[in-house]
């Protein structure tokens, strides 16, 4: 319901799906130097869309969180936390009550209707619904902080999710 007491629904249509080696398991972040070969597959009504994509070093890539099959709860617990909850809003769980995924993955090349690119943390054939170039100045914010992250006791720990390298809890 929306605050004004409406029904909001909102509708999606995808774009095309991403590709990835990654079947049973994915990392958490997107791996750079991830392993296989990653691609943007996108559908013909919007290839004309990539004009000019190719011109930037970084994108971002916005999906669907499709094969996440729980509820949202509003307090997670991060694996790697060492038991602390939090707020969902304060945390990267993919289980959401809108599945949306957002990486940035360094753009390698076009071909076609396909947009290649480093390391993704997405299942194979993800519904894919936009991509927007990353734009250096406007998009860095060097005052970032870790938040809550900060004060987590296994930094180094935190320091492999941070960088998307797969790991044991």
């Amino acid at each position: 319901m929306h605050r004004y007491g409406q029904p909001t629904s909102v509708i999606y249509n995808s774009i095309g799906v991403i590709k990835t080696p990654y079947v049973g398991k994915a990392p958490y972040q997107p791996v750079e130097t991830g392993s296989g070969e990653f691609y943007l597959e996108i559908d013909e009504p919007y290839v004309e869309g990539l004009k000019g994509l190719d011109s930037f070093s970084y994108i971002y890539v916005l999906y669907f969180i499709d094969r996440v099959t729980g509820p949202a709860r509003m307090t997670v617990t991060p694996p790697w936390s060492d038991g602390r909850a939090v707020g969902l809003f304060a945390s990267r769980s993919p289980e959401r009550p809108n599945p949306i995924g957002l990486s940035i993955v360094r753009l390698k090349k076009i071909i076609g209707n396909r947009v290649y690119t480093s390391g993704l943390d997405v299942f194979d054939n993800t519904p894919l619904l936009d991509i927007k170039p990353y734009i250096k100045d406007l998009d860095s914010k060097p005052d970032a902080d870790y938040g809550w992250v900060e004060d987590a006791d296994e930094n180094q720990h935190l320091a492999l999710h941070i960088q998307g390298i797969p790991h044991e809890h």
